[in-house]
């Protein structure tokens, strides 16, 4: 076993230090977003420079280690054992967002979350297709599509990036765009990681400095009233306006609202890009239901991500999800069966997200996740060991998807597919047999491991 004070070196130059299990950093630096995970790698790099990546691929080769590339680990659930592994932690974004307001792009490096982006594309009076939470990091939300508030009238975020700025196992900087390692910028636009170590991305920004958003309360026994009201109105929804219903049970914190605080309520929440999408949505759930809380209005761009109201600090969490081709009215039965008041359930959000419109529809040159089949999305997440033990909320998860089952696509969506490694049901055949020839390609001898990677020949 090498010391813990162990250096990578490139020549006779320190590059990064090495930190082993007995390490008074051992801990701290292993540790994921997802506090339920818990990552035992042979040895962790965090790497500030590329010089500090390029050494570490080249170490982990001579050593028989492989590589596994992360930032804030919000997927950290889905990635294989780190028993022989190499956790490679990204940090190369102190003030590494750069802004071009006519192109309207963004250079932002790895490490670097959606907090960051949003705080740096504001005073242009621009926004970003970011995560549901500020905390969330960009690289790895872009590698696996990237599902926003703005989807359904601008598609997955990853149709917006320009560039990738990548080193590949042979250790060599690259760049790769539509026209320059094509097969590279293919994979890493929603076929996740594993291709090559993303070192930073460019990526389109949208023209809105406000929206019309909100977020409106109902109690849980308006359940019923409510969602078929929501399904109803998102039948014939304008693309302009992207909206997520909820059951939710959030925990008795001071930075819940206090008619919130630990019990069953019922949210729908959104974001309309044109005058009028929202207060006709507004209109519809008042008619259904007497919210308790909230309404939709005018609302700075920068205040979007954070209206999901995701907990930013790292929690332990148990989720899962699948992308539903319809909800019809056996559909809501089934959902509120499962999830609604009286069901038991342990979940903290149940949920099911708008999709179609612009997210419907892969645009010319997609990557391997241009769109998301079906109508919505269903996802279920929880806080295991409160109060509900692991393996029980897992059992219920099991549940909750098999009452959705019969109006599943039969595929699901990488980031919300969070007990499962496998690629298989996230990309049709045909894109996974091509992930399959770019990953023997550009990683041969297996040397890199992430989330939800194709199995080689």
């Amino acid at each position: 076993m090498l010391n813990p004070n162990t250096t990578i070196t490139t020549g006779t130059t320190p590059q990064a230090s090495l930190i082993h299990p007995g390490h008074e950093l051992y801990d701290v630096a292993r540790a994921s977003w997802n506090l339920a995970i818990d990552q035992r790698p042979a040895c962790i790099c965090v790497a500030t420079e590329v010089e500090h990546i390029q050494s570490a691929l080249a170490y982990a080769r001579e050593h028989g280690l492989t590589l596994a590339s992360q930032s804030t680990g919000h997927l950290s659930e889905t990635l294989p054992s780190l028993e022989n592994t190499l956790l490679l932690r990204l940090d190369l974004h102190r003030g590494a967002v750069e802004v071009d307001a006519v192109e309207r792009t963004a250079r932002i490096k790895a490490g670097a979350t959606w907090g960051d982006v949003v705080a740096a594309v504001t005073p242009h009076g621009l926004a970003v297709m970011h995560g549901s939470s500020p905390s969330v990091g960009v690289i790895g939300y872009l590698l696996g599509g990237g599902l926003s508030f703005y989807g359904r009238k601008h598609g997955l975020a990853c149709n917006h990036i320009r560039a990738f700025e990548v080193v590949t196992t042979d250790g060599v900087l690259r760049r790769a765009t539509a026209d320059h390692n094509r097969d590279l910028f293919y994979a890493l636009r929603g076929g996740q990681g594993g291709y090559a170590v993303v070192t930073g991305v460019e990526l389109g920004l949208l023209p809105y400095s406000e929206v019309d958003a909100g977020a409106m309360f109902f109690a849980a026994q308006s359940a019923p009233a409510v969602l078929r009201a929501w399904r109803n109105w998102a039948t014939s929804a304008s693309d302009s306006i992207t909206t997520t219903f909820r059951i939710l049970c959030l925990p008795p914190l001071p930075e819940v609202p206090e008619p919130l605080r630990g019990v069953p309520t019922v949210c729908v929440n959104g974001v309309a890009l044109e005058p009028g999408e929202a207060n006709a949505l507004e209109m519809r759930l008042r008619y259904a239901a007497t919210p308790i809380l909230g309404g939709f209005g005018p609302t700075p761009a920068a205040e979007v991500v954070r209206l999901h109201m995701d907990p930013e600090d790292p929690v332990p969490v148990m989720g899962d999800g699948m992308l539903l081709a319809s909800l019809d009215d056996w559909a809501i039965e089934s959902f509120l069966r499962v999830a609604g008041l009286g069901s038991g359930s342990p979940l903290l959000s149940a949920e099911l997200r708008q999709l179609g419109g612009a997210l419907a529809s892969p645009p010319l040159g997609a990557g391997a996740r241009g769109h998301l089949e079906g109508r919505f999305l269903a996802f279920g997440v929880g806080v295991p060991g409160m109060p509900t033990p692991a393996p029980e909320l897992n059992a219920y998860l099991d549940r909750y998807l098999d009452a959705l089952k019969p109006w599943a696509t039969g595929t699901r969506f990488t980031s919300f597919n969070m007990r499962s490694n496998s690629l298989e049901t996230c990309v049709p055949e045909a894109t996974l047999a091509r992930l399959q020839r770019i990953k023997e390609t550009a990683d041969p001898d297996g040397l890199l491991i992430a989330s939800h990677l194709p199995t080689t020949a």
